[in-house]
């Protein structure tokens, strides 16, 4: 049995960030991920007047709270690549009393949709200024208070609109009742809900009805649980080779994240599963089943999948999965067009991909500058020795040592003889 130490949460961290800054009192956050995502989070705290300093080798991140808002008039934030960094800190700032604060990020992160969060912020009054392209960073929030009220959201494109309103509630005025059309990755929002609570809010919830209250947060100590979308490549690298296993400590049966749900998928497909409170563990079958599975609820782990489905003894076809288009890059287009390159035969279509069974041969992966792509293919090199990519450094937005961790445990198994099935 390998044990992997997977770094901290990505989504964990960018909320306890958000959390912890708008709440009243120090939090003490246990184990953030380190990343250029989070690393980006909190530097624009930083630039926004909060308190964050870290302890312990950066174990440990203090978080001096602002219920009042940021503790500068003025800042301009740069939110390099970060989705959440970008969405999540312009809302936060939007509910000061005052302040002009100016948001920036990559190209990337500039193609990326913000339209229907930055609509929901002002229908709610806030007064904010796309720089350039409506709908896109850059832009301008002129911060003076938000009273609250009644939101129509359509969360088809991103779950994190609807994260950060929820949050953003408990500091205005007279909370906030939002009612939610064409929700994608629906887990990701019980993580936000269950964070909240740890932070003293409960919001209200009927069926696409979220009822938040006002008055704030309160201050805790916070450990992040690994991040189990990053699991996920280590369980399906277990998956892919017979009869070795991989355990990941620390994302029981209890875990925040439903991308843990990825190991009922590789269940499916003959993996061996064994979850406890504090664990999981994979053992790859024989040999892999194909499927046809829906992963709207767990969309990121999407490429992790289609890397390892031309090892199925059928076609692998995942469903339900438009918003991956709208990611770091199109997410769909990026796996058909290596899994072709590799040899694989491939169908998609607006919300699905279909992969056939094959030999994967070793070529470049275009990764699009998305470490999702990079992470995914890293699998499929597993029995494609010679795989290389055109950005491997991309891994630095939520893993800067995969590349070390991955190949550790490709060269721990080959030193070893095969073990008995």
């Amino acid at each position: 049995m390998t044990v992997i130490e997977i770094p901290g949460s990505k989504s964990v961290t960018a909320r306890a960030l958000f959390l912890a800054a708008a709440a009243r009192g120090e939090t003490v956050l246990r184990r953030p991920l380190h990343s250029d995502d989070s690393e980006g989070f909190a530097e624009g705290l930083l630039r926004l007047g909060y308190g964050v300093v870290r302890e312990d080798g950066d174990r440990v991140w203090r978080i001096a709270g602002r219920p009042e808002g940021p503790g500068v008039a003025e800042a301009d934030v740069y939110c390099r690549d970060g989705a959440t960094t970008a969405r999540f800190l312009p809302t936060l700032v939007a509910a000061a009393p005052g302040g002009s604060y100016r948001f920036d990020a990559s190209a990337q992160m500039r193609r990326r949709p913000l339209g229907p969060l930055t609509k929901a912020l002002r229908d709610l009054g806030a007064d904010l200024t796309h720089g350039e392209r409506e709908g896109h960073h850059p832009l301008r929030v002129d911060a003076h208070g938000i009273k609250g009220g009644h939101l129509v959201l359509d969360a088809g494109e991103s779950s994190q609109y609807l994260t950060a309103l929820l949050m953003l509630g408990p500091l205005t005025e007279e909370g906030l009742t939002i009612d939610v059309t064409r929700l994608v990755s629906a887990p990701y929002v019980e993580i936000t809900l269950a964070m909240m609570r740890s932070f003293g809010v409960e919001v209200e919830r009927a069926g696409s009805r979220f009822t938040v209250p006002p008055g704030g947060y309160r201050a805790t100590d916070y450990d992040i649980e690994p991040d189990a979308s990053t699991a996920s490549y280590f369980f399906a690298a277990a998956a892919l080779t017979p009869g070795r296993e991989v355990t990941v400590p620390g994302l029981g049966r209890h875990a925040l994240q439903g991308d843990t749900a990825f190991v009922d998928v590789l269940e499916r497909m003959g993996a061996d599963v064994v979850r406890t409170d504090d664990a999981i563990t994979v053992r790859g079958p024989e040999r892999l089943r194909g499927l046809t599975v829906n992963m709207r609820d767990i969309s990121d782990t999407m490429p992790t999948l289609a890397a390892l489905a031309p090892y199925a003894d059928g076609p692998v076809r995942i469903e339900d999965v438009a918003n991956t288009r709208v990611k770091e890059c199109d997410r769909l287009d990026a796996c058909a067009e290596n899994l072709r390159a590799l040899g694989i035969g491939v169908r998609t279509g607006p919300d699905w991909i279909e992969i056939r069974p094959g030999a994967p041969r070793a070529t470049e992966i275009a990764t699009r500058g998305d470490h999702r792509i990079v992470m995914s293919f890293a699998v499929t090199g597993l029995r494609a020795p010679g795989m290389t990519y055109d950005d491997p450094g991309c891994v630095r937005k939520t893993f800067p040592g995969f590349h070390e961790a991955f190949g550790a445990l490709r060269d721990a198994w080959a030193a070893d003889a095969p073990p008995e099935a």
